[in-house]
């Protein structure tokens, strides 16, 4: 009940925004689209990954026209409300990858460090303010068998090269100081920290200096053939294009084929007020790494630039029939849950203040992987499935639809992870009842041990899931 109380009065002066989009550095939108418009290319969405393939596009084939529209604007939603950590995996984690493509594993590993490094060159080379960090990440086990298991993947990390660090309690404490922590495993590289919305506005300005059109406010509503090109109806407008990005992630998609494809998953965020000088030395924190848990229900957490703590993640809420509404981004339990997770990891913080909280939907497919595809003869392709590892994997993704546009056949294309569909999600109400079904199984194999109940033990053999 102390634990409780000490949430709620951390919690009371909590402003019910996105601490990354209440910046009064925030662009002015850009007019909505009106009337008939046409391009070479049209990208449908306005996060990472529509602005990514915009991008790329100008740099890969300079002589077409790009026009990008997004329902709100461009940064606002998962993009905009993540963690930040830009991570090198293409695969959302090495176990994930070896369960399901081992024998390609190596080289998604090296595409994806690729991929971070041309992502950050980007930054540089378009000058963009988005607190850009080469931190690397700290995992830290809170349980006996979460530190049996990082040493595990420290001895399969090894074996594959990866220069990694295992730590006991006193080696992870020196690094960031919590009485909770028994283990840790710590990487210097294929992780970075990121101010998600001014990426997101910085890959947009990027995007305008370099020609494309941007329309916000302009919702999509529906794309058909037309002779050669495609038609993309919009609420005021249509545009003809010869190719069509659909980058909407979480949101309806365009194409009736990729409904079940992904879930829309509300995940929830903290931030603290700046921690004083002594604050910032009882947590110490030196390297500002990134950090996450080893839970199956994990929280992510990280410093700002001016040393707030940004703390999520733990719940993954699903609402019943894919609903998705801005109401839902405040969650009473679950703030007050991380309110309280957070207190018992660093409880020589007691009387800090939270000054943000908030939350915000991402898409999720059960393989935990972003898949990509084509419609239409080919003259549409999408990239959906970010789940929680996107913000360096979609500017993978948009070489991948550019290629898959294009025709080119290249080692994205080649990829057995890029060729593959994931098992759709079932209709409701089953797809409600096993989420959520899974959601306990998780929290209750965290509780005991880590042993895999009879269902979790299911859908691992038919290579099912459901996270965040």
């Amino acid at each position: 009940m102390l634990s409780e109380r000490a949430a709620r009065a951390a919690l009371a002066g909590a402003r019910p925004k996105t601490l990354w989009l209440d910046d009064p550095s925030a662009p002015e939108p850009e007019p909505p689209l009106t009337g008939e418009a046409e391009a070479d290319l049209v990208v449908v969405g306005g996060g990472y990954a529509g602005l990514w393939a915009a991008l790329r596009s100008l740099d890969r084939y300079p002589g077409e026209s790009v026009l990008l529209v997004d329902a709100g604007r461009c940064g606002d939603q998962a993009s905009g409300r993540n963690g930040g950590f830009a991570s090198a995996s293409l695969t959302h984690g090495r176990a994930n990858g070896l369960a399901r493509w081992p024998e390609e594993l190596d080289l998604l590993d090296r595409l994806g460090a690729a991929n971070l490094a041309a992502m950050e060159a980007d930054v540089r080379r378009h000058r963009i303010d988005c607190g850009w960090e080469d931190t690397g990440e700290l995992t830290v086990a809170t349980r006996p068998h979460e530190a049996e298991a990082l040493a595990d993947v420290h001895a399969d990390l090894t074996a594959a090269g990866e220069p990694v660090e295992l730590l006991d309690a006193a080696a992870t404490r020196a690094r960031v100081d919590s009485p909770t922590y028994l283990a840790g495993l710590f990487s210097a590289t294929g992780t970075a920290m990121v101010e998600p919305a001014r990426l997101a506005w910085g890959l947009r300005a990027a995007c305008l200096r370099g020609g494309v059109r941007i329309h916000e406010h302009t919702p999509a509503l529906d794309l058909e053939r037309s002779g050669d090109r495609v038609e993309v109806r919009t609420e005021q407008g249509r545009i003809r294009a010869r190719r069509v990005v659909l980058a909407t992630n979480a949101f309806p998609p365009l194409l009736r084929r990729l409904r079940l494809a992904t879930v829309p998953v509300y995940d929830h965020v903290l931030a603290t007020e700046p921690l004083s000088s002594e604050q910032r030395a009882a947590v110490g924190w030196a390297g500002r790494e990134g950090v996450s848990d080893a839970g199956n229900l994990f929280h992510y957490y990280r410093l700002t630039h001016d040393d707030r703590i940004v703390w999520g993640g733990y719940d993954a809420v699903y609402h019943y029939a894919s609903r998705i509404d801005p109401v839902l981004e405040q969650h009473g339990g679950t703030h007050l849950r991380l309110a309280e997770h957070f207190l018992e990891t660093f409880p020589q913080l007691e009387g800090i203040a939270f000054s943000h909280r908030w939350g915000g939907v991402i898409d999720t497919s059960t393989r935990f992987t972003a898949f990509h595809g084509t419609g239409l003869a080919g003259r549409v392709a999408w990239s959906l499935g970010f789940t929680g590892l996107g913000v360096a994997a979609t500017r993978f993704a948009a070489d991948v639809v550019l290629d898959l546009l294009h025709g080119e056949d290249t080692e994205r294309t080649r990829l057995r992870m890029v060729r593959e569909r994931p098992l759709p999600f079932p209709p409701e109400p089953l797809r409600a009842a096993g989420i959520n079904l899974t959601r306990r199984e998780l929290e209750r194999s965290d509780r005991n041990g880590g042993r895999r109940s009879l269902w979790l033990r299911a859908l691992d053999r038919a290579g099912l899931g459901f996270d965040s």
